[in-house]
């Protein structure tokens, strides 16, 4: 038997595709829910740390963003993983769902990277932009989010979007906590057949697929981004 009957024979006639089909649906939450996560995280700690340049009060929190954002930054996602896991739910007397921990634990290290992918968004910003808002009366809170943002979001895009699809590759760590996401199923095909070489082929060839339609989605919206600016 060759090494592609035996993958065909693992993933149709012992259902081999459920394992992968769980498993896809495991790696896109990660990088779906944790992108969310971070993005509500970093667009904290960047209006935060902005509003730190000109506030006092804000200052302290900056300093606090500051260590957030060069711990996550600073050491490798899988430690990450492992110390909210192994370290910090234990600790904090809670028992939560691995694919829970791996979103959590996904979000906020997407939130560090974020919070800088928006920091250089905003810069990107003419400051005359907020000098206007604000003598229009407008609060600097009501100023960032009708007129700096929306203009920082269109400069942010090609970068947020290699955030997510990092994520959906970064997702293949999470079996050091023994979820099954994709990464996970096709071992677990290799495994029953012991033969890799065509599952980890497939492997690669679906990583490919998902990254190639999420370039496709980001680049369709930057078109139409760019279309609207013209009218």
């Amino acid at each position: 038997m060759s090494k592609w009957d035996k993958f065909i024979k693992s993933f149709i006639t012992n259902k081999g595709y459920e394992i992968v089909l769980s498993g896809l649906g495991a790696t896109m939450s990660i990088a779906f829910f944790g992108f969310l996560i971070g993005l509500v995280i970093g667009l904290i700690i960047a209006t935060v740390r902005e509003a730190g340049t000109q506030n006092r009060v804000a200052r302290g929190f900056s300093k606090i963003g500051s260590v957030y954002v060069a711990f996550f930054r600073g050491t490798p996602i899988i430690v990450q993983l492992l110390l909210v896991y192994y370290v910090l739910f234990p600790a904090l007397g809670l028992t939560v769902d691995k694919l829970a921990v791996a979103i959590i634990t996904f979000g906020m290290n997407s939130g560090a990277y974020v919070s800088e992918i928006m920091r250089g968004g905003i810069l990107s910003v003419d400051k005359g932009q907020t000098e206007a808002g604000r003598s229009l009366g407008l609060g600097y809170s009501k100023t960032m989010i009708k007129i700096v943002l929306p203009q920082a979001f269109k400069n942010m895009l090609p970068t947020l979007g290699n955030e997510i699809i990092a994520l959906v590759k970064d997702t293949s760590v999470v079996s050091f906590i023994a979820v099954t996401d994709l990464t996970n199923a096709f071992q677990i095909i290799g495994s029953g057949t012991y033969e890799f070489v065509v599952p980890y082929l497939m492997l690669a060839a679906t990583y490919l697929v998902i990254v190639m339609a999420l370039t496709g989605l980001i680049k369709l919206l930057e078109r139409r981004l760019r279309a609207s600016d013209r009218r």
